[in-house]
């Protein structure tokens, strides 16, 4: 039976032990900050990547792989007749699926490359379903199939702290971020069809948790809770807080509180969490 190998990208925000306990390959996009160059969960962990970052009158940027980078990959991973399926972040934030797609039209094997439409652990869904699946024999249709079905019922809430990195970044202007800061905004935004959509601005933590769990609740009613996970950016509190509210709500007692990538902290700035979940 031909094999099926899975790659992705690193921010899936995968833990070293999943992507090895499921051989997945995670190939790491680009920081840099000032002068200095990094591989994201490579050579920089999210906790000195905070602290670099709030020591920096640079703002950080991210860029995705090099087309050869990936190629080269792509070209070992099918050597011995396997086929990949390479998932990626969404297609609208980064050009990682792009290149992705370039180094499988140039690739000996069989690529196939999957835009997942979603960042962090809702990213992270699909790459550890297709992986877990890849390895019990099922087909490449079979597999897609099955990442279609999780995409369709998953859903991603973004809360940002700070409007800091969004001003140094370019996407609000500075008189927006002085109104935001002196009212103690914090934006609350989903991820739809591989966008950002804002849908709330609260001035607290625990105006967010409420204004999430009520959609939350709402969206799981008569449904099962399959997996929850609340990725951070230095804003453990605050998902400590998320967390208790779920399990002291739902009957799920699983979701599961990481550091998020610093791909995903260059744009989103420090103390912003995302909160990633599949029902069905």
């Amino acid at each position: 039976m031909q094999m099926i190998k899975i790659v992705t990208d690193s921010s899936s925000d995968l833990t070293v032990e999943e992507a090895s306990e499921l051989n997945i390959r995670v190939i790491p996009l680009t920081i840099s900050i000032g002068e200095e160059t990094f591989l994201d969960g490579v050579d920089i962990a999210p906790e000195e990547f905070i602290k670099k970052m709030q020591g920096s009158k640079d703002f950080p940027k991210s860029s995705q792989p090099a087309i050869g980078e990936l190629l080269n990959l792509y070209n070992q991973l099918t050597e011995d007749g396997s086929e990949v399926i390479s998932i990626h972040l969404a297609g609208k934030l980064s050009g990682t699926a792009e290149s992705a797609k370039a180094a499988a039209a140039m690739a000996t094997g069989k690529v196939n490359v999957v835009d997942s439409l979603f960042i962090s652990k809702a990213l992270g869904f699909q790459v550890r379903e297709a992986a877990k699946m890849a390895k019990e024999g099922f087909a490449a249709d079979e597999i897609f199939e099955r990442m279609n079905e999780i995409r369709k019922n998953t859903n991603l809430f973004v809360v940002v702290d700070t409007l800091e990195n969004l001003v140094k970044g370019g996407r609000i202007g500075k008189g927006t971020a002085l109104i935001g800061s002196f009212l103690n905004i914090k934006p609350i935004a989903i991820l739809e069809n591989g966008e950002y959509s804002p849908v709330a601005k609260v001035r607290s933590h625990s105006q967010a948790v409420k204004y999430i769990m009520k959609q939350f609740m709402n969206d799981v009613k008569g449904k099962t809770i399959k997996y929850a996970s609340i990725a951070h950016a230095n804003g453990l509190d605050f998902a400590a807080k998320l967390k208790e509210q779920i399990e002291k709500q739902t009957d799920f007692h699983s979701v599961e509180i990481l550091w998020t990538s610093p791909v995903i902290s260059t744009h989103t700035g420090q103390g912003a969490i995302g909160f990633s979940y599949y029902a069905d």
